[in-house]
C-alpha cells in the first residue's frame, strides 16, 4: 500500500520504518511544511503520529484527500501534556472529538501500545506470546486496512468496534500500553473504567517520577498495569 506517515517523531519513525521493511511505499511528511500537501495525495492510508489537539490545524489539508482514502489516528490526550480540552473533559471520546476537527473518519490504532514497545517487542504473526493492539473504526473496510497494517508491524490486531468505543484503549485504561495478548486483549477493553481511567490518565508524571531517572519498558508496563490492581 501507499503510506504517508505524518509526524517523524517516536511512533512516525516507528510506524514508518516498520510498514517500509513490511514492503509498503511509504513516505514521512512534518505536519507543519508545505510537503505535507503533495505527500497525502495519491495514498492509500495516511497515519497520523501528531500529538492530540493538532488535528483541527490540518483540516484544510484533509480537505484536498479523496474520501476513500483510509485515516488512522495514532494520538492521546493527556492534558498536561495537552493543555485542557474542555470538549473531552466533559465526556467527548477523544477519537472522536479528533475525528470531527480533522473534518473526516478516523481509524484508531496503535495508540495503545508505547513508542518502545512498538520499535522493539514486534514479531512474526504465528510467534507464541505475541502482542496484541486494539483498533476501532465506524468503517468496517477502513478497520481491516488498518488491522492489516498493526498485523505487518509485529502485533496481533484485535477489533475494538466503532469508533465511538475507542475510549476503552485511550490512557490510562486497562488495555493501555500494558503489553497484552490477543487472548488477555478483550478482557481488559471490557474492564475500563472511563472515571476510573481518566484519573490513572492524571497521576502518570507522579508515578513516571516515582520510577527514578531511568525507568526501563519493563518498568513502565509494570507501572501502567499495577495502577488497574
Amino acid at each position: 500500500m501507499k503510506v504517508t506517515v505524518i509526524g517523524a517523531g517516536a511512533i512516525g519513525g516507528n510506524l514508518a520504518a516498520k510498514l517500509s521493511t513490511a514492503g509498503h511505499d511509504v513516505q514521512v511528511a512534518d505536519a507543519r511544511a508545505a510537503e505535507a500537501t503533495d505527500a497525502v495525495q495519491g495514498r492509500d492510508v495516511i497515519i497520523l503520529a501528531t500529538p492530540f489537539g493538532v488535528a483541527g490545524q490540518l483540516a484544510g489539508l484533509f480537505a484536498l484527500v479523496p474520501a476513500k482514502t483510509v485515516v488512522i489516528d495514532t494520538a492521546n490526550y493527556y492534558p498536561h501534556l495537552n493543555g485542557q480540552i474542555e470538549a473531552v473533559d466533559n465526556g467527548a471520546v477523544d477519537s472522536v472529538w479528533n475525528a470531527e476537527q480533522l473534518g473526516r473518519p478516523v481509524v484508531k490504532a496503535w495508540n495503545a501500545a508505547l513508542a518502545e514497545t512498538q520499535r522493539t517487542r514486534g514479531v512474526p504473526a504465528g510467534t507464541p506470546g505475541r502482542l496484541a493492539l486494539p483498533v476501532a473504526a465506524d468503517s468496517v473496510e477502513a478497520r481491516r486496512v488498518a488491522m492489516q497494517l498493526v498485523d505487518d508491524t509485529g502485533f496481533d490486531p484485535y477489533d475494538a468496534g466503532t469508533l465511538a468505543d475507542s475510549w476503552r484503549q485511550q490512557p490510562n485504561s486497562p488495555a493501555y500500553c500494558t503489553e497484552l495478548t490477543l487472548d488477555e486483549l478483550p478482557a481488559a477493553l471490557a474492564a475500563a473504567d472511563r472515571a476510573k481511567d481518566a484519573a490513572i490518565r492524571d497521576s502518570v508524571p507522579q508515578r513516571f517520577a516515582a520510577l527514578g531517572a531511568n525507568p526501563t519498558l519493563d518498568d513502565i508496563v509494570e507501572m501502567n498495569r499495577a495502577a488497574h490492581r
